[in-house]
This record gives structure tokens, sequence and C-alpha cells, in this order.
């Protein structure tokens, strides 16, 4: 299915670009046959050597790809439903349509106000049809051949047992096909019941997961694993979180039944929990950025006063320098410098790693002032605007700690899926952590920011970050 996923996103591109200028085409002859019925008459003159044809023709889809690169549509486009197919074209184009109508077509010259209202409807109409035609004739397509089986994508199974061995007749003997083609699977540690070796190879141990999964070019896992080996969900799951093209399915207990926490993409297929690896979709993601340089900037810029203010206080406390930078993991694990104002003695760490406390010795009375009110954390404005950090996220932490962190809760990992940030949840409600405790209990609360991340609820994040700030409240 990988190499059909490109011709799949080349068809697309193509039939949107078409579908683009054959509707500002249509809606430009109409526009001025409103305005004069005899323009088929010297039909050449009046459009084709208006200029503004023209620049439609080359603008527009460069318009309306730009929207349906912000909304994700090309991402997973092997996996589709026509129903989300309608649902998803026809809100992008209610929402793209509003905005070129009101910033382009609002001046336009109109016999009467009622001809906007026919203006927006042809427009709305034409751009709408053309463009989900092609999609859905496309997407009709490629689901008929999934479910003949003549399309798939290359599974494997984790898991050896009976139970793996009843996930697979399940998902084999299923009516209509899922389009899983199964190509071996992965035994557990310590799991004696291998009855799955009888039907398909087994293609190595948990250890050995992520080079499997290369080697095979693996792109949909199945999870069968039953109550007493939950344990290794959890491993599975962070070791393979940053391995975004993955589809992860996993078997239904009693309690995701009566919860409902089971979500079919058919009515057909064998009920398991999808596991999204994308915490954001795509057009929240591109928002999130552009909301973290638009704030970061204004931000600089407001602050600038503040932090000649603060530079001055931190130089006057102690000898050294102003800012301190100092190595921490970002995401994917890759290392960065963060840069924060000093708030601490120079050389406070000369003994090795350690964490502030309330009574802190090392820590400067105008540090002490700053940290309460958060002032020092200013400067990473600067680290958001190099794409280092996100102003909400996981606090990012130093190597030495992550590996004490992971000791005891391996799916610390999981935090490194995403971008930190200057504030985060566990933050707001912890502050600075004292101890690995501490820093595992804040680990708990971004754990959960994880799942519910969303641009509301970063903004009410940076909203109670704000008040600790003016209040004086951080820890």
């Amino acid at each position: 299915m990988k190499k059909n996923k490109i011709y799949l996103i080349l068809y697309h591109l193509v039939t949107d670009v078409l579908a683009a200028a054959v509707t500002w085409f249509i809606f430009f002859v109409f526009r001025k046959y409103n305005v004069d019925h005899q323009v088929f008459e010297y039909f050449s003159e009046a459009v084709l050597h208006d200029s503004k044809l023209w620049w439609g023709l080359l603008l527009c889809p460069v318009y309306w790809m730009l929207w349906h690169i912000f909304i994700g549509y090309y991402h997973n486009i092997h996996r589709k439903s026509r129903l989300k197919e309608l649902e998803r074209t026809a809100g992008v184009t209610i929402v793209g349509v509003i905005i070129f109508f009101f910033v382009f077509i609002l001046d336009d010259i109109v016999n009467s106000p009622s001809d906007y209202i026919k203006y927006f409807f042809v427009l709305l109409v034409c751009q709408f049809f053309l463009t989900y035609i092609p999609r859905v004739l496309m997407t009709t397509h490629i689901n008929r051949k999934i479910h003949n089986g003549e399309l798939g994508f290359k599974t494997i199974i984790i898991g050896g047992d009976k139970v793996a061995l009843d996930t697979y007749q399940a998902v084999i003997k299923q009516n209509i096909c899922s389009g899983n083609f199964i190509v071996g699977y992965v035994a557990l540690p310590e799991v004696e019941d291998q009855s799955l070796s009888e039907v398909l190879p087994c293609l190595g141990t948990l250890q050995e997961l992520k080079a499997i999964i290369a080697k095979e070019e693996i792109e949909e896992l199945i999870l069968a694993i039953h109550n007493g080996q939950r344990r290794y969900v959890e491993t599975i799951l962070t070791s393979l979180r940053e391995m975004n093209h993955l589809t992860l399915h996993i078997l239904p207990q009693t309690q995701d039944y009566l919860m409902g926490t089971i979500r079919m993409s058919s009515v057909f297929y064998e009920p398991l929990i999808s596991i999204d690896s994308e915490y954001m979709s795509p057009w929240q993601k591109y928002l999130k950025r552009i909301l973290d340089v638009l704030i970061s900037v204004l931000a600089i810029i407001l602050l600038s006063p503040v932090y000649l203010i603060l530079a001055i206080g931190v130089k006057c406390s102690s000898k050294g320098p102003v800012f301190y930078m100092q190595e921490r993991v970002g995401y994917q694990g890759k290392p960065f410098k963060i840069i924060k104002f000093r708030s601490m003695y120079v050389d406070a760490e000369k003994n090795g790693p350690m964490l502030s406390s309330d009574n802190d010795p090392r820590i400067t009375r105008f540090g002490l002032f700053m940290r309460k009110s958060r002032l020092d954390e200013f400067p990473q404005f600067f680290n958001v605007l190099k794409g280092d950090m996100s102003l909400v996220g996981p606090r990012p932490e130093r190597q030495y700690y992550i590996d004490k962190i992971v000791e005891r809760a391996p799916y610390y990992r999981l935090l490194l899926g995403i971008k930190p940030g200057i504030t985060s949840w566990g933050q707001v409600k912890y502050g600075y952590a004292e101890n690995v405790d501490q820093m595992i209990e804040r680990m708990k609360i971004d754990l959960i920011y994880l799942e519910n991340m969303s641009i509301q609820m970063d903004i009410k994040i940076l909203i109670y970050t704000v008040l600790i700030i003016l209040k004086k409240e951080g820890k």
C-alpha cells in the first residue's frame, strides 16, 4: 500500500488543482454573464483577455491546496470512508468559500445585493461537487480493492498464544476483507503457548519489534494481548510512539464495550480499538505553531522593558552572566539548549546535577523572586521561535533525570513525542520538582495532557500560567 499511497496523493493533488481551476473559470464567466447577458457575443475580449481570469486560474488552486494541507487531508489518504470524505470536503469547502468570498468578492460589481447570494452559492456548489466527485470515486475504488483483498496493509500480530490465534482467524474470516495482510507474529516474553505458530511464522521477540517493523515495512499492528499480559501494552506503546506511520489495534476488554471506547470504521470488521499515533489533528498542529510564533513575537516586543529590568536585577544580585543556558532533551529525544534568566549563583552544580528546593541556598534572592513569578522562563520565547519548544507542552528535563525517571516509569518516553513547553499542565499544578518522585507525579498530569491536547486546552493552561505569574504563586 505504501507505493499506492504516492499515486493516491498525486491523484488528489491533480484533481484538487483542476477542481479549483474549473470552479474559478465557471464562477468568473457567471459573474460576467450576470452583469452583461451579451458577454458570449464578445467572449474572447470580455473573458479570455481579462487578466483577472488568469490570475485566478493560477492562485485559486494554490489557495485551496493550502487549505487541504492545513486540515491534513493528504494524511492517511489510503484509509478513508465515503461518509468521512463527504463530511470533511463539505466542511472545508464551506469555510474556504466564506473566507474567499469575503476577501475577494465583496467589492465586486453587482446589479443588486441579491447577486452576492447567487455568487456565493455558485462558488460553493461548483467547488464542492468538482472537488468531491473525484474524491469519492477514488475512495470507492480503493475501498472496493481493499474489501476484495487486492490491496492491503502489511500487518503483524503481537502475541502468539490461543488469544492471538483466535484473533488471526477472526480477521481472515471476515465477510469483507479489512485490508490487513498479516505476515507473521511477534512472540511475547515468558509465554510458552505459541499456538499461532501453526499458521504464521514467528518473526522475532518483543525486544526486536522495531527492527522487524523496519525490515518487513509493517504498516499496522494488532495487539492480541489478554488481561494478564496488559503490562506489555505500556512497553509497546512507549517504544513505538515516535513511529507515526503505524496504525495500532488492540483487543477490547469487557469494560471497553461498556464504556463505549470501541470505534468502528466499518460495520463488517472485527471490533478492535484503534490507537491514534497523532495527538492533534494536522490543522491544530499548524495552528498551534502559528500561535506559538505570533504570541512569542508579541511577548518579546511587549516584554522588552521587563527583560531589561530583569537583566539588571540578575546582574546586581550576584556575579555572573545574565542568562543561563543548559542542555535539555526535547522532541524525539533531541537535545537543545534552553535559555533562562540566571536564578542561581555561578557554579551551583559544580558537584553534579541537583534539583532545587524551597530553601535552596544556591538560589539568589532575586532568583527566588523570579522563580515564584516564573519570570526566569521568559527568555524561552526565543526557544519557541527557534522551534525547540512550544508555549505549552511537558517541561523539558536533563538526560540525567530522564534516565532516573524511566527506570521507574518507562512511559515517560511518551512525553518526548511532542515538543516541550514553557509551561504545562503539570507545571501549573506542581511547579518546579524537587525530586524524582515529584517529577513522576508531574509527569502523570502531563500524560493526561497528551490525550487531551487541543488549542482550547493550551489556552486554558496559558491563562492559569498568567494568573500564577500575577499572583506569584509559583513553586
